[in-house]
């Protein structure tokens, strides 16, 4: 009778060194999740600012100002038959009044729009203020003279960042007379988009301003403050605001039911003297507010003249943030990848090299594939079915086909369970800690520290000069 050849087991050295490889070549998956993460969020943005582009972008509030022009003289040098000629000439500026109070209030209706399986949050705003202008009494200390100023020519200029969202008109009212309003002319600020009305003001005594227009955008609606106090009341059924800016609210309200905020603003944390002959440009981090980030010099007025701007506003901003942003949540997943992987091959490992259970390679590669696979299921369905559903039936698929295929490759349901609650405990681990971003550090070390001490633990008696040869008859003892 022929005896069977003996098999020769593997070293507990190069068992490792199989799992750390394939463990190596499950990296390059996990990466291509990690890129189609990113590729399906830059789509998700494109649709978004497809349905924006035909309601309107972030909107940016300027004003009001009154702007002046007025005439003054100034030096030129010129250079005539060669030689250098200075002249005096007289040229027509500006003067950017700035008001001494500002209350405004701004209630903001949203409404979520949808292209395919992606949405944008949209919103209309209906905004009502109430602003007081005054010459300063001490104007030649700016460089002006009163009797310079062209009354007859004044304006009081209202801007909004996207004009597109101003549908339903506004209006301007100046110490109880109606103004008629035109388009344009905004403060640059919003770069010069808005409306404007001539104002039939003389520079004496107090200029009372009323104004309201509504205003439709996405995401976020933010406003320039200007010149002496700035109060802005903002509130809106949203239960979900992200206050940015200069500033923070005083006291905000937040509930599931929506949010109130006020803002209250003083002239001397603005730093902004009442009048220049300058405006003031788009705010700081200009590209978070629907800018390029970048502040001109001039800015271009619809009748082909260019107007000075100063250096760059300030403002404050309120955004309406979906309650669960998928694609973040994706992302941070996919970097815990690699540690599903890890928990997952140390349990089969420790299975080999102490029960024998002989887990070859094929089958760590198999499993660490329905692993990766999980971060896909998981994207696929929460952009259509939400991202805590999608959790659950990602993980619930992966739990029971690992589960199943651990009872065929340890040869042991008993063994299979264990690698089931391994799993359960990994997924609601993993849900913890995208939910809980603050404390996710502190409670991943913790439990990777008792993790470590479980492995020593288990291993303290192990042999690892004889681990994987075994008696033909010897008893596992773990079943």
């Amino acid at each position: 009778m022929d005896e069977k050849a003996p098999h020769h087991a593997r070293s507990p050295g190069m068992k490792l060194l199989f799992v750390g490889l394939v463990s190596a070549v499950l990296i390059v998956p996990l990466l291509l999740v990690y890129a189609l993460v990113y590729d399906r969020q830059d789509q998700s943005e494109t649709a978004q600012a497809s349905i924006n582009a035909g309601w309107g972008g972030p909107q940016v509030l300027a004003g009001p100002i009154v702007v002046v022009p007025f005439k003054t003289t100034q030096t030129q040098n010129e250079t005539v038959d060669g030689k250098q000629v200075s002249r005096v000439v007289e040229v027509e500026k500006l003067l950017y009044i700035s008001p001494l109070t500002n209350t405004v209030s701004t209630r903001i209706e949203p409404q979520e729009r949808r292209k395919s399986i992606y949405r944008s949050v949209l919103f209309t705003a209906k905004t009502e203020g109430k602003a007081a202008f005054a010459l300063p009494e001490d104007l030649e200390r700016f460089g002006v003279t009163p009797d310079k100023l062209l009354w007859d020519r004044a304006e009081v200029r209202i801007g909004a960042l996207d004009a597109r969202g101003l549908t339903t008109g506004g209006t301007i009212v100046a110490n109880g007379k109606p103004l008629e309003v035109q388009p344009g002319k905004g403060p640059a600020a919003s770069g010069g988009q808005g409306f404007f009305a001539f104002l039939g003001w003389d520079g004496s005594g107090r200029l009372n301003i009323d104004y309201a227009f509504g205003l439709r955008g996405s995401r976020t609606i933010s406003l320039v403050p200007r010149g002496g106090s700035t109060v802005w009341n903002v509130s809106s059924p949203w239960p979900s605001p992200s206050f940015d800016g200069a500033f923070l609210p005083e006291k905000p309200s937040v509930t599931y039911k929506g949010f109130k905020a006020e803002y209250t603003i003083d002239k001397l944390a603005l730093g902004q003297p009442p009048v220049s002959m300058e405006d003031y440009g788009p705010p700081q981090g200009g590209s978070a507010y629907g800018y390029n980030g970048r502040v001109s010099t001039t800015i271009a007025i619809p009748d082909g003249t260019t107007e000075a701007v100063a250096g760059p506003s300030r403002a404050v901003s309120v955004s309406l943030i979906e309650t669960v942003d998928l694609y973040s949540k994706v992302d941070r997943s996919v970097k815990y990848g690699f540690l599903f992987i890890g928990f997952t091959f140390l349990a089969f490992f420790l299975f080999d090299i102490v029960a024998g259970a002989r887990v070859a390679a094929v089958e760590y590669l198999l499993t660490g594939a329905g692993l990766v696979l999980f971060f896909v299921l998981l994207l696929a369905f929460a952009e259509v079915i939400g991202f805590t559903a999608a959790y659950l039936v990602a993980s619930a698929a992966v739990i029971g086909l690992l589960t199943a295929y651990s009872a065929a490759v340890l040869k042991s349901w008993k063994r299979a369970r264990f690698i089931g609650a391994l799993l359960v405990g990994l997924y609601a681990l993993l849900f913890v800690l995208l939910n809980l971003e603050a404390w996710s550090l502190m409670i991943g070390s913790v439990l990777l520290f008792v993790a470590l001490a479980g492995v020593m633990y288990a291993t303290r008696h192990v042999d690892w000069s004889s681990v994987g040869r075994h008696s033909p008859g010897e008893d596992d003892g773990i079943g």
